[in-house]
Formats: structure tokens, sequence, C-alpha cells
């Protein structure tokens, strides 16, 4: 159990005050994840703060097969969304399969979703069962779906559309029965309107839109969060945190969270191999700085990284034209860049002229 002050938001004006009363976890984590999926989503932290129109609308179309496209910045809980989306629909009891379309370069990405025959390319010593193929009859959950190159983009819309496809090196047309929900923390609309993206890809897929807000803008959650973590990361280290800090719980309230919930989640990891005594004791808000976002799959990230890094090196570290590094991964230059960018990959210093 953890004892904190009760915190009071007004969410009007997004302001908080504490009171002393302390308030005591009646559940435990654990508990709440063994519920029933009729009160699924009562376990989502946040529900009765910011969460709680955008949960409605979760509960609306869960039990439709409709496509579900879910919008916000990083870190926000798009992927906690889609999985409400899926235990709370008729496929619950099938596969719930997660593809990061930003993670891969377009061939891996595309033998990752559709599967490939063996022999179908260099390195193909077998078979490979995609990503549609073992989420039949439940969920495919396209985590970054505005970073899938403009090339494959067509394929997955006619697997949206038709329910069927090929793999690849194949001509044997397989077809699947999945429920698609995808998330971007990118302008979709822009994208279109630049031509990054399909205009028919794009309104197949916001069927149901699911815009998450910032957590800037969601400051009564905040306090079940915080509360949340520390009961989770105190129990995983060992320590036993009873108590917040009245003026602890006020800062944090009032900090930006410009990397969200995620950001949040490593801040309390970071105070609680920090407290002791029982007392929640965080860094000083104004010294700390974001630790790296966690990657959701180490390995295909290290792949993608020495990819990445491989064909920079080949190319002398030039980015642009036809034997620099994107044409040889197969992608946009300005993908290249904010892929680099996103997994902190910087180019030499005297390679900065491209």
């Amino acid at each position: 159990m953890i004892a904190t002050t009760v915190t009071q938001i007004d969410e009007n004006r997004g302001n908080a005050t504490m009171s002393t009363t302390l308030y005591r976890l009646d559940e435990s984590i654990a508990g709440r994840r063994e519920r029933t999926e009729a009160s699924f989503l009562d376990s989502i932290v946040g529900r009765r703060g910011g969460l709680r129109s955008i949960l409605t609308e979760v509960e609306a179309v869960a039990p439709t097969s409709a496509t579900v496209l879910i919008t916000g910045e990083t870190g926000t809980g798009k992927e906690v969304i889609a999985r409400a989306i899926h235990e709370l629909s008729p496929r619950r009891s099938r596969n719930l399969v997660k593809v990061n379309c930003a993670a891969m370069p377009a061939g891996l990405l595309e033998s990752e979703l559709f599967g490939h025959e063996r022999g179908a390319f260099t390195g193909a010593v077998n078979s490979h069962v995609g990503r549609f193929a073992l989420a039949d009859r439940g969920t495919l959950f396209l985590d970054e779906i505005g970073d899938m190159p403009l090339e494959l983009q067509p394929k997955l819309l006619r697997v949206l559309q038709e329910r069927e496809f090929e793999a690849v090196g194949s001509t044997r047309t397989t077809r699947v029965d999945v429920r698609v929900v995808a998330a971007t923390n990118r302008d979709l609309r822009q994208m279109v309107r630049d031509g990054e993206f399909r205009e028919d890809l794009y309104y197949r897929l916001n069927i149901f839109p699911v815009s998450l807000p910032p957590l800037r803008e969601r400051k009564a959650d905040i306090p079940e969060f915080v509360r949340y973590f520390i009961e989770q990361f105190a129990t995983s280290m060992d320590k036993i945190i009873d108590t917040i800090p009245e003026e602890t719980m006020r800062a944090i309230v009032r900090h930006s969270w410009p990397g969200n919930i995620r950001e949040l989640q490593n801040y309390v990891a970071r105070a609680v191999i920090l407290s002791n005594d029982g007392v929640f004791e965080p860094v000083a808000l104004e010294k700390y700085e974001p630790a790296p976002m966690e990657i959701a799959n180490p390995t295909l990230e290290d792949k993608v990284r020495r990819e990445i890094l491989a064909a920079c090196q080949r190319a002398n570290w030039k980015l642009g034209g036809p034997r620099g590094a994107a044409a040889r991964l197969g992608l946009k230059r300005t993908t290249l860049f904010y892929k680099m960018k996103r997994m902190g990959i910087a180019q030499p210093e005297d390679h900065w002229q491209d």
C-alpha cells in the first residue's frame, strides 16, 4: 500500500491544491490486472480524469470491427488504448499483435507484416509467417503508421479493403480476418498534402479517430499516475515508499512533462531508486534531464540501428543521392533523417555537409 497526500485538481483551471489527508491504495497493481473484461477500463490509470471521454469512445467502438486511428504525442499511452480496444472486443480471446512501422526498413517491414517464402530474397533460408497471419481473427496494432514507407502503403490498403495479401515471394493469396488499430504521433493530413502518405489509405485508417491529449492537458491524472508508478517500481525494487511530500506532488503536477506519460514514468523510476526511509525523494525538476525513451523491442531496434549505421558508413555518411545511405536502405532521405534523429544516430562532424 502507498500512503500519500490527496491531490485535488480543478480540471477547468488545471490548478492543483493539496490537503494533508492521507490516501491509501486499496488495490494492488496485480489485483487491477486480474479484473474481468467487464471492468477492464477501470484498471486504466487516469480513467477518473482527462481520459473519461476518450474511454467512452473506446467502449463504443471496441465491440465493432471498425479500424481505429489513435493520434497523440509520443508517450501519451496510445498502446494502452489499443490494448483496451482489443480487450473489450469480441476478439479478446485471440491475438493482439504489435508492429512498430518506424523500427525497420521497407523490405524488412513488408516481410514482417505479410511473411515471406523460403528463397524470396537473399538470407531467406526459411519461410516466415507475417504479423497479419498471426493476428487472424484478432487485432493488429500498427504503431507509428506515419512512418510506413510510401511504396508499402498500397499493399496495406489492399489488405484493409479486401482482407487478402500475398507473402513476399509467393503467388498464393491468403485471406485474413484482422481488426486493425493504428497509431501515430505525426500529422497524417499534412503528410497527405505533402505527398508522403496516401490519401486513400488515410481515409481507410481514419474511420474512427481517437485523439489522446498530452499530459500537460491532463493534470488531474498526474497524481494517480505518480502513485501507480511508485507502487510499480517500489515493488520491483523491493522498497517500501509510503509517503509523498505535499510540495513534491505539487511540483510534479505543475511540470509540463513534454515527454508525457513515458517521461513521467522514467522520472518516477529514477526517484524511487533515490528514495529512502519510506519517503518519495525525487530529483529536483529543474535539474532533471529526461531519460531516453524505452525501446519496445531492443533486439529489433539494435538490428535496425546497425543496418542504418552500416549503410551510412558504406555511403561515407552521404544520406541523399542515388548512392547515398537512404537509397541503399530503400528509404526517402527525409525518412532516414527522421529515423536517425529518433535513434540518436548523429553524423560525424566532418560529414555534416549532407
